[in-house]
């Protein structure tokens, strides 16, 4: 992808155009965004994923009595009739369970992997949705099929509404409303609220990209790192002492020399800021709680491999990282390697020319399910 073309996508924005003046800046509708875009998954197909238990799946549903929201699995009977107004049935990670939807991701690849949630996939019935809300995260609002009237509204009071089982904002004014069509894709940046109605039947395809918090990200490195430390005898070993600790009268305070114990504790575990860069990512790469691979069939000699849809390839400087382990790599490997990871694929020309250890390191991740042969139906 040149991103300096300009695309249709977008608006006929370039990719860098588009980063630079919308990406975390301001909303961006775009009238035939994608003519001729058809659902990645029928009506039927969809309603059938979300009754599996590795499909994460919801059900939201507005009455009278209020709103109601019901997890997945969903068995078919749990889905109001067609023709019954106001219920809307989402279903996460599409793109990890259809090919079609895990091919529609790949036009947004101007934005770093790092940063890519799922597409999630939601139908509706006339009236439909999920009310005024605002997401933490970077979103391309795509219609697939049908209509459906979007209000959007800038940052501002994030107070919800209480008692609700959804987040609904309390106050919600928005400044802007369109209706979209097939092909109409509207991106919004985080915080802005927005609410979505359905006119008549439609399915629309939400593309996020979630941004962590620093505790969220603290949260998810520190174990691992903690992990790696008492793994690691150097780093690990050595315990609390406190000979010199005298007799107290009070018990119940916490003495100072812990206190920098613990202090010491946290910074023997960030004091490599490789081994945190290394952590990150593992953890990025980690796979979806609901993935699972099925373990794929020997590699030949010439043999070209792509990447499972549930696998999550990236790569900086000094590792490559697949699927939450990192493997150290460079000169013509590090190149292939990262040419694997942006493009998904590795023709078997360019796969004869890793490494012995690269390449064998390739049949273990397609023996894992990992990636797969390329075959001539790819």
């Amino acid at each position: 992808m040149d991103v300096d073309d300009a695309q249709e996508l977008l608006g006929g924005l370039s990719p860098a155009r588009f980063m630079r003046l919308h990406w975390q800046k301001q909303p961006l509708w775009v009238r035939q965004a994608w003519p001729g875009v058809r659902p990645p998954v029928s009506r039927a197909d969809l309603i059938a994923l979300a009754a599996r238990d590795d499909v994460e799946s919801r059900l939201v549903v507005r009455s009278p009595a209020g709103w109601q929201l019901r997890h997945g699995p969903l068995a078919r009977r749990a889905i109001p009739a067609f023709r019954r107004p106001d219920w809307t049935l989402l279903v996460q990670g599409l793109d990890l369970h259809v090919v079609e939807a895990h091919r529609m991701l790949q036009r947004f690849r101007f934005v770093p992997d790092a940063r890519l949630d799922d597409l999630m996939m939601s139908y509706a019935s006339d009236g439909g949705g999920v009310g005024p809300h605002v997401d933490s995260y970077d979103v391309f609002l795509l219609q697939v099929h049908g209509r459906r009237r979007w209000r959007i509204a800038p940052p501002g009071d994030a107070t919800l509404q209480e008692g609700l089982p959804l987040k609904i904002l309390r106050r919600f004014e928005p400044v802007e409303e369109r209706v979209l069509e097939p092909g109409d894709m509207l991106y919004l940046p985080p915080g802005w609220g927005h609410d979505g109605v359905a006119e008549g039947e439609c399915m629309t395809c939400s593309i996020g990209f979630r941004a962590p918090t620093l505790a969220e990200l603290g949260a998810d490195l520190l174990p691992r790192l903690a992990d790696e430390a008492q793994a690691d005898g150097r780093k690990g070993s050595t315990r609390y002492q406190d000979r010199r600790q005298a007799a107290t009268v009070e018990p119940g305070r916490i003495p100072q020399a812990l206190q920098a114990f613990a202090v010491r504790a946290v910074h023997a575990m960030c004091a490599r800021p490789d081994d945190i860069t290394e952590a990150l990512g593992r953890t990025l790469t980690e796979p979806k709680p609901r993935v699972w691979f099925e373990p794929g069939t020997a590699l030949g000699l010439h043999d070209g491999v792509r990447l499972d849809e549930g696998t999550r390839m990236m790569y900086d400087d000094r590792c490559v990282y697949l699927n939450g382990e990192s493997f150290r790599a460079s000169g013509t490997d590090a190149l292939l390697m990262r040419q694997l990871a942006t493009d998904r694929r590795l023709d078997g020309t360019s796969a004869s020319r890793l490494s012995r250890p690269a390449r064998r390191l390739l049949a273990d991740w397609v023996d894992h399910g990992w990636m797969h042969r390329v075959t001539s139906e790819d």
